[in-house]
């Protein structure tokens, strides 16, 4: 019998990796965060750090004190006399050196705040913040409350209205629901009782709740309308019976098949069109009336001259607290003769003070960061930015912006994806000035920004009874200097929202 032994082979080797501070990583989080998140994360912090506060109008007006530059290692054990108790404690480390200026020294005023709030606390804040509201499912089920139901039933309403999306339409079907009332709250209930519930849900407001498709949807809502024209009896008829050659915008057929005339159709047309194809979302708006987007940035153009302003209203000035730094201070002085817990409470006070420190630093850069960032984006696109034209936006892609600010990419990402800015042309999103080149038939690189903003106007200008298919747009924009292949088009109306030349076809 043969015995095979392996053994363990031991070898150092030495590999760099780069690895983010967690200063580093603080930073980056809060680059991320958009104005409202920001402000619910500095209250959190302040309430999570006794060490960190605001500071009132005499701090941010008066001179900071300079406290003398104790160092906090002078708050240690003497080691002859804890040398039996805890000889870990009395040692001297690098950890234990530091100095009172680190924290103690601060300026008169934050460095950001000079240029990110030049405004008086007096002037008036129009921001908003966001409001609470009713969901759609307790509008609803207010609603139930209205109706005379039995206990069984008021459990089974609850269920489907539990299932209703957003848009306001029920996917899941009646039997599965039979299943979940069984399992989830031990009631039997028959399909038809589940139905019979559902249709008392469908009568409520809006109209078209707890449809379970386009055509049931559009149906509930018609059907409470009173046959007061030809158009709305024809609607009806259209929806009901030929809602497939409707939807596929086969209008010869329709005519064929009602032996209705042309003006006829067009008024049902328009009967059908005035109909809510998401009766949910204007609920949902309930909640989200209040829902204001607070821009990050302003820029305002002043006699010819682009002005860039960071909104830091709702970025408060913070500060140590100086309780914390007296005591800090006191816990100091008392030098080798300090006890052990003495020495542990100066140890939590100055791990706190550190902490808060790094915080205001991190806000500091934060808005460093994003000034400079936008400043590069607003010189870029100054032509833009002047004249509000879409098409005077040049190709500019994240690697332009870091190369100009020498920062890496995914920092000017950060910023780009989740800050608005305010322009005298409207309040938009930076990643949406972003865009990839192309060339025209000149040679000469543009923005696919501008190329989408040309093919949307020629959508917009078409004739509707003949609307341009994709074939037609790749003629029109050639045209216009754009060699565009069809599948390019095709891909741009579809990111516009734009419909195939059938579907945007009129009578």
């Amino acid at each position: 019998m043969v015995y095979l032994f392996s053994m363990l082979n031991q070898k150092l080797q030495q590999r760099l990796i780069q690895k983010l501070s967690p200063q580093q990583v603080l930073v980056m989080r809060l680059l991320q965060e958009p104005l409202l998140a920001l402000e619910q994360r500095i209250k959190q912090e302040i309430e999570e750090n006794p060490a960190l506060e605001e500071a009132g109008p005499e701090e941010e007006q008066a001179e900071t004190e300079i406290i003398d530059d104790t160092p906090v290692d002078s708050v240690e054990s003497d080691e002859d006399e804890f040398h039996d108790e805890e000889p870990e404690e009395i040692t001297k480390s690098a950890e234990d050196d530091f100095d009172f200026e680190d924290y103690l020294a601060e300026d008169e005023i934050p460095e950001y705040r000079l240029y990110t709030n030049n405004s008086s606390p007096d002037d008036e804040v129009r921001e908003s913040p966001l409001a609470s509201g009713v969901s759609f499912q307790e509008h609803l089920l207010s609603q139930l409350g209205m109706h005379r139901v039995t206990d069984k039933q008021y459990i089974i309403a609850s269920t489907i209205i539990g299932n209703i999306d957003e848009s306001g339409y029920l996917h899941r079907e009646i039997p599965a629901m039979v299943d979940d009332l069984a399992f989830n709250h031990g009631i039997e209930a028959t399909e038809e009782e589940v139905a019979e519930v559902l249709k008392i849900i469908q009568s409520f407001d809006p109209p078209g709740i707890a449809a379970r498709n386009l055509q049931e949807c559009l149906s509930l809502q018609i059907e409470r309308l009173p046959d007061r024209s030809d158009g709305i009896a024809l609607a009806k008829v259209i929806i009901r019976e030929h809602f497939t050659e409707f939807s596929k915008k086969h209008y010869d057929k329709i005519m064929l098949k009602t032996r209705a005339s042309e003006s006829s159709l067009k008024e049902a047309i328009v009967e059908i069109q005035k109909l809510n194809p998401k009766p949910g979302v204007s609920i949902s708006d309930i909640s989200r009336e209040g829902n204001y987007i607070i821009p990050d940035f302003t820029i305002t153009n002043s006699d010819g001259e682009l002005e860039l302003s960071l909104n830091s209203r709702n970025v408060p000035d913070l500060i140590p607290n100086r309780t914390y730094i007296d005591m800090l201070r006191e816990y100091s002085a008392a030098g080798k003769n300090a006890t052990k817990s003495t020495k542990d409470a100066a140890m939590f006070i100055r791990q706190k003070l550190d902490a808060a420190r790094g915080f205001i630093d991190a806000i500091r850069q934060r808005q460093e960061t994003l000034y400079i960032t936008m400043m590069a984006i607003m010189e870029y696109q100054k032509e833009y930015f002047m004249t509000g034209d879409e098409t005077k936006l040049k190709p500019m892609i994240l690697k332009d912006i870091a190369t100009i600010i020498r920062m890496d990419i995914s920092t000017v990402s950060r910023v780009a994806n989740s800050k608005y800015v305010q322009t005298p042309f409207g309040t938009f999103l930076l990643k949406s000035f972003f865009s990839e080149s192309m060339q025209n038939t000149e040679g000469v690189e543009v923005s696919t920004r501008e190329i989408k903003k040309i093919l949307q106007d020629c959508i917009e200008a078409e004739d509707k009874s003949d609307p341009l298919t994709d074939d037609h747009l790749v003629d029109v924009l050639k045209e216009k200097g754009y060699n565009i292949a069809r599948r390019t088009i095709a891909k741009y109306r579809e990111q516009l929202s734009i419909p195939v030349a059938r579907m945007r076809k009129e009578l």
